[in-house]
């Protein structure tokens, strides 16, 4: 298809004739059946609502299709309007557009719908299993329409991928406002996800699925790198200098675990994981991202050994449960030095975990037909999942959860993993790890994208970046220095790791100072003609402000607040008067439909004055807004940093806690 071809399909929205109904593609990784939970009238108005999108011509056709689909896999997706083209990032100018900003935004959300890049991608599903783009395929033709049609003095409204419409606002408006699964807080269990997801009224976009900023499974190589280096950093012997050697094991290779073998050899470590979807497994072994499968755990067990032995940084995968290669480990005389999960727990009913006992296919019939039997299943195997990194655990293994929800379904399953007070016995790798060293001070995923997508211009981007962290640690305090050197080191080695996929896309963590820093010089490059198209910044909604989630992101909050969600409905509002060029709140995200509130920005550089003007004030709330809640948490580091920001910006005035003595508070309370 030409490009002129192209832009007139883009234009064109909803086919006025019908296109020819699709085939089946066993090559493309599905989502799996959802359960049938809708009632007949549920079922009728399920089939109406989709309706509402085609000429009234087309209707008995498309009933009797849709009703088909219902039954056959829990959704109404509308294959037959999947595009015939093909969908990814694009250099921006082959997306037909009157405004640069939405055509930025055409480019962001193709990538995640890119075949190498999302998980179910003939579903609209990026990755996590249920972590949505659209809930159908008519929101994709009419968003991208809309998109190609708007002017800067327009906003886009999505309501869970549905185009409410353009609605007029001003330059200085986000052209799209996101928002995923927002729902009445009564009506946010796992089966209203289902019933409502099947009414076609709401979905779950996961963080970045639902608010098109997925740059494949770098975005959270970076996060899972610097994670098990200061696991293992935390944990190394007297005289240990490094990790060679040292075995990290886990589950999964999908859309975001997939991140995990890479991070490990980065990190110089063994990783070993477990992974029961064959299509998965085998798109992270093409695409370079495991180095080894193996079928067989004993001669997996032979290799481990002899990679201890050469000390190696390697990524060994297993075919097959998770639980099974954990109790292989008990049995056998191997030391792990680090355990976590990234099953997709958040979902642990509907694909994000597969009991041991049952093949994948099985598991896959038995949750469409049988899910309280899947259930019960799902809940056993993890009773023997945690029995047997209890077992590792005792043995001297340091494990931790790692976002997923593994440690809450774990409890709910009735698995030996609470302590006597009700707490859980292994930490979140947020209270251990990411919280005290890095959002405490500001640091989270920040990431940005060549609208060009050209690799030339992200190797111009990745050496901009990193100049900029070398000036700034060159007078960094202390409490940042370790923080700084890991990140110029991981910018300096980036290309060379090969984490491009889909999109060209970087990511590092940096703080306030580095990351408007960094933008600035991303600015001027596009204006000096040094970058040939605009720049896309963004970040992983798992950050410092953007998640309110008492589980994963706010777990090291100590102050009761880590159950309120005002930090990110706070972020999400005051970015988009700030700047942004599109924003997002979601409900769900990481560990699950009703455990957390979060949000992001897109936000698009076109080398122009109004470009610095934003990216300067967005930026620093984006970042600070969360540094104050912590602060006001009494975390020592965001004290720390919050004091030293406002010395940096004079209009930043944060109210800074007094710390009560506890012999006072134990006085009044004990009597």
């Amino acid at each position: 298809m030409t490009k002129e071809d192209f832009q007139k399909v883009i234009l064109q929205g909803i086919p006025e004739e019908l296109p020819i109904a699709k085939s089946w593609d066993t090559t493309v990784n599905h989502a799996p059946k959802r359960k049938q939970i809708l009632t007949l009238d549920e079922k009728r108005l399920a089939i109406k609502n989709a309706l509402r999108y085609f000429p009234i011509k087309h209707h008995a056709v498309l009933a009797d299709e849709f009703a088909q689909e219902l039954k056959e896999y829990g959704r109404i997706y509308m294959y037959r309007f999947r595009p015939d083209y093909k969908i990814y990032a694009r250099n921006i100018n082959d997306f037909p557009h009157k405004s640069v900003q939405a055509a930025s935004i055409m480019l962001m959300l193709s990538n995640n719908l890119d075949y190498a890049v999302a998980q179910h991608p003939h579903e609209l599903i990026t990755y996590g299993g249920n972590g949505a783009a659209f809930q159908n395929w008519a929101q994709y033709l009419i968003t991208m329409k809309y998109l190609a049609e708007m002017t800067d003095e327009q906003t886009l409204v999505l309501y869970s991928g549905h185009p409410m419409g353009l609605f007029p606002s001003h330059k200085d408006a986000p052209r799209v406002v996101v928002t995923n699964g927002m729902m009445i807080p009564n009506y946010s269990s796992k089966d209203d996800w289902e019933r409502y997801n099947a009414l076609g009224v709401t979905q779950y976009g996961q963080m970045t699925a639902g608010s098109f900023m997925y740059i494949g499974p770098q975005g959270i190589v970076h996060g899972t790198t610097i994670t098990v280096m200061n696991a293992g950093r935390m944990h190394m012997k007297a005289g240990e200098t490094n990790l060679r050697g040292k075995i990290f094991v886990s589950s999964g290779l999908g859309g975001m675990s997939g991140a995990q073998p890479k991070a490990a050899v980065i990190a110089g470590m063994i990783g070993v994981f477990a992974e029961v979807n064959a299509k998965a497994l085998h798109t992270r072994h093409s695409q370079g991202w495991v180095d080894e499968v193996f079928e067989n755990l004993d001669e997996m067990m032979l290799r481990i050994k002899k990679a201890v032995a050469n000390r190696e940084g390697v990524s060994l995968a297993y075919h097959g449960n998770i639980v099974d290669l954990w109790e292989r480990f008990v049995k056998e005389d191997i030391h792990i030095d680090l355990g976590s999960d990234q099953t997709s727990l958040h979902n642990p009913f509907a694909g994000g975990y597969y009991p041991a006992g049952l093949s994948f296919d099985e598991s896959v019939k038995m949750m469409a037909e049988n899910p309280s039997l899947f259930k019960d299943k799902v809940y056993e195997s993890l009773r023997r999942h945690v029995k047997a990194i209890n077992a590792m655990v005792a043995k001297g293994m340091y494990f931790f959860d790692y976002g997923n929800a593994f440690l809450l379904e774990s409890s709910r399953a009735g698995a030996d993993i609470l302590k006597p007070n009700g707490d859980f016995k292994y930490p979140s790798y947020v209270q251990d790890i990411m919280g005290p060293l890095f959002f405490d001070y500001g640091f989270g995923p920040f990431r940005w994208v060549c609208t060009s997508s050209d690799p030339k211009d992200l190797e111009v981007t990745d050496r901009i970046a990193a100049e900029v962290l070398e000036e700034i640690a060159i007078n960094a305090p202390k409490e940042i220095a370790n923080q700084l050197q890991d990140n110029i080191h991981w910018i300096k080695e980036a290309s060379q790791n090969k984490l491009v996929v889909g999109s060209q896309a970087r990511i590092l963590y940096a703080d306030a100072e580095g990351r408007i820093k960094i933008a600035e010089a991303f600015n001027n490059a596009i204006k000096e003609g040094k970058v040939s198209a605009p720049i896309v910044l963004g970040r992983d909604h798992h950050d410092v402000s953007g998640t309110d989630s008492p589980y994963r992101e706010t777990s090291n909050i100590y102050d009761g607040s880590r159950y309120t969600a005002d930090m990110a409905i706070q972020n999400v509002i005051g970015d988009s008067f700030r700047g942004a060029t599109w924003v997002s709140i979601h409900n769900g995200g990481g560990v699950g439909w009703g455990e957390v509130i979060n949000g992001g920005f897109g936000m698009t550089l076109d080398g122009s004055a109004d470009a610095d003007r934003r990216l300067k004030m967005m930026l620093l709330w984006d970042v600070n807004n969360g540094i104050a809640r912590r602060s006001w948490a009494r975390n020592e580091g965001a004290i720390f940093a919050i004091q030293r920001e406002m010395e940096r910006t004079p209009l930043l005035k944060v109210t800074i806690p007094n710390i009560a003595d506890d012999d006072i508070v134990n006085k009044v309370i004990n009597g």
